[in-house]
């Protein structure tokens, strides 16, 4: 069972996480088109997401899935754990 973190915003976040998880490289427009919201907030929330470690801003408008987002995804991280790095 997934353990979201009172930071997270649901289910937005893990739509997010859901989409990456296919392994493919994906800009914030794409997502978005994909979960049915905007890209200006989908682009916030991927910043969040990788500043919590479990998204990866691969270059610049391309993200991916880190581990822990797969962890967190697959119920093995209690996100709450985590502390934003704002980099």
């Amino acid at each position: 069972m997934r353990q979201p973190g009172e930071w997270m915003q649901l289910p937005t976040d893990e739509r997010i996480l859901e989409i990456l998880d296919s392994g493919l490289l994906l800009s914030p427009q794409v997502i978005a088109k994909n979960i049915d919201k905007s890209r200006v907030h989908v682009n916030r929330r991927l910043s969040v997401l990788v500043d919590y470690g479990l998204v990866t801003r691969v270059e610049r408008g391309y993200y991916e899935i880190d581990d822990l987002g797969m962890q967190y995804l697959e119920g093995e991280l209690d996100a709450d754990d985590l502390e934003a790095t704002d980099e």
